[in-house]
């Protein structure tokens, strides 16, 4: 299949008959598989502003696990990951039947104890750590100098966590000390190090690619006693990339995400409010080739489907 061919629909929602599902979140669906592992899916869900659009992106969830599944490859050398195995032919046999909805979106991983945090880095000042700066001169409590300007890159990347601790799908950013409480001294100072190592060696590899890692999130759990990389990894959903030939601080960035959706619907001035509306054809097509562009850049190749 061409890159370029948009497929006729988006993968909304699985059914994979009588395996039991544990989550349905905002992209992915999760399944048991025994007692020590797990089936990833990622769908075509698309969300803002934290709703579940009535249209998906076709092929968002392959776009989103070949990128988790380049980035836990490179980063292997660095940090342990939840990955079994990602090839469907060698998935159990009950499994096979539904190949037309897990190829190329989908993972077996092991289960983790997973810890209650997002593991956030920050290399410039954007998003919501922006607005918190305007308001208080920090980032989740982390004093920065006067004068900065939006998309300014820190003198440091700093670490803000997030605490996952309310149903109401926000993640509440947390101090340092807070995560201390929560986790424990010693496995917060080693979270941090390794977000902190992670988003170090990632950047220098976006770099390379003419990309700006502004910054992104992880989530970590433990894998007999091991600290480990889970969930999804460096994709647009997770992460702010910007194209560095374009760079210029003092304002907002052009990303390779969602900000045309964004952008699309703040111009409808919805309520943000249940239900969420569809997208023009338009809008989605322009969303699908941003997150493939971030795709080719990122990975160096040429065809989500090879």
């Amino acid at each position: 299949m061409s890159d370029t061919v948009i497929p006729m629909s988006a993968l909304l929602q699985t059914d994979l008959g009588s395996l039991p599902l544990l989550a349905r979140g905002k992209v992915r669906d999760i399944y048991a598989l025994g007692d020590d592992q797990l089936l990833f899916i990622a769908t075509d869900r698309l969300s803002a502003f934290d709703h579940v659009l009535a249209t998906g992106i076709p092929d968002k969830g392959r776009i989103l696990t070949q990128l988790s599944l380049f980035w836990f490859d490179f980063l292997k050398d660095l940090v342990p990951n939840h990955l079994v195995t990602a090839d469907i032919t060698s998935y159990p046999a009950h499994l096979q039947p539904f190949a037309a909805q897990l190829e190329g979106r989908s993972m077996i991983v092991k289960r983790a104890q997973m810890f209650p945090v997002e593991c956030v880095v920050r290399g410039y000042i954007s998003g919501s750590g922006w607005k918190d700066y305007r308001a208080t001169g920090s980032i989740c409590g982390i004093p920065l100098a006067a004068g900065l300007r939006e998309s300014d890159q820190l003198p440091q990347p700093i670490f803000t966590p997030a605490a996952k601790i309310n149903t109401g799908g926000h993640d509440e950013n947390i101090s340092f000390d807070t995560m201390v409480a929560h986790i424990g001294a010693e496995s917060a100072e080693a979270l941090r190090t390794l977000t902190l190592d992670i988003y170090a060696k990632a950047s220098a590899h976006a770099a390379t690619k003419g990309l700006i890692l502004a910054d992104t999130k992880f989530e970590f759990g433990l894998i007999d006693g091991v600290i480990t990389l889970a969930d999804e990894v460096l994709t647009p959903d997770s992460s702010r990339y910007w194209p560095a030939a374009s760079y210029h601080p003092g304002g907002a960035q052009p990303s390779f995400d969602k900000q045309f959706v964004r952008d699309y619907l703040e111009s409808i001035h919805w309520n943000k409010q249940a239900p969420a509306p569809a997208l023009p054809e338009e809008v989605a097509i322009r969303t699908r080739e941003k997150y493939l562009e971030a795709f080719y850049l990122i990975t160096g190749r040429t065809s989500l489907f090879a």
